[in-house]
């Protein structure tokens, strides 16, 4: 099993690379696009809809809203309100966890992803084709959130005593999200010299995502936990779906775009 998880993610690794770098940023759009077609799918299920054609007619939604986003926003724009508005949603799903175990209605979890995952979609490609940031800022966007991944499960498993969310996700500790915390903020330093911006500023918005991706994990488990599911999907082995792979993401990234407009302006 663990054989089968580290060749994966290195595939996952020299795909993601090859995108970001080895091709234009107009195919890295599109392929993102229909990474985020297979989530809708996915997501579909994790609102309890079983049958093929309920899914394909949910997931083709997302693909027309992820159409019309395309068509309605230009490259370089990306109105402030669509990043708030992420992150209002965001909020609602923290407020949802502290209140778990609820019932979760089937309308309200696809009107969620209805908003989440074009969204998503459209801050990607922003942060990917506009000229102030690019691939090197999506690819760290990435690497702070695989790094707090990676922190809290090793430091979850050697120290952990604390649970976070016993009814969520019981692996998961108090004492793992300060490991992951404190392994992102050792990226970020490196990650500051690198880009040239102030150390104190990507030091802060890295552990702004670190922490706020936290909420995407919890909040996809939750869901996963609602409808009796370990994974969202299978097309990853041994690492489950997209949104498995993704949910961190979903969270943390209107909090970077948003830090990142900031620390670049400055």
């Amino acid at each position: 099993m663990l054989k089968e998880r580290i060749i994966t993610a290195v595939l996952l690794v020299a795909a993601l690379l090859t995108v970001l770098f080895f091709a234009s940023a107009d195919v890295g759009v599109v392929l993102f696009g229909l990474l985020l077609l297979v989530a809708a799918w996915e997501w579909a299920g994790l609102a309890g809809i079983t049958g093929s054609v309920h899914r394909a007619a949910f997931t083709l939604a997302l693909a027309l809203a992820i159409g019309w986003l395309a068509w309605a926003t230009p490259t370089g724009r990306l109105p402030p309100p669509l990043l708030w508005l992420q992150l209002g949603i965001w909020a609602l799903v923290a407020l949802l966890l502290a209140l778990y175990p609820l019932r979760l209605p089937r309308r309200a979890v696809l009107l969620a992803g209805v908003f989440i995952l074009p969204l998503v979609w459209l801050t990607l490609a922003y942060l990917l084709k506009t000229r102030e940031f690019g691939p090197l800022w999506v690819l760290y966007l990435f690497i702070v959130v695989a790094a707090a991944d990676v922190g809290a499960y090793f430091t979850g498993r050697r120290f952990g005593r604390v649970k976070l969310a016993p009814s969520i996700s019981p692996g998961k500790t108090w004492e793992g999200l300060l490991g992951g915390l404190a392994v992102v903020g050792l990226v970020s330093i490196g990650a500051a010299a690198w880009f040239g911006v102030p150390v104190m500023g990507l030091l802060a918005l890295s552990l702004a995502v670190a922490g706020i991706s936290v909420i995407g994990d919890l909040g996809v488990s939750m869901l996963k936990r609602s409808v009796g599911l370990k994974d969202s999907g299978q097309l990853f082995p041994g690492h489950g779906g997209v949104l498995d792979r993704i949910d961190s993401l979903l969270a943390g990234l209107p909090v970077f775009v948003l830090g990142l407009r900031w620390l670049v302006a400055t």
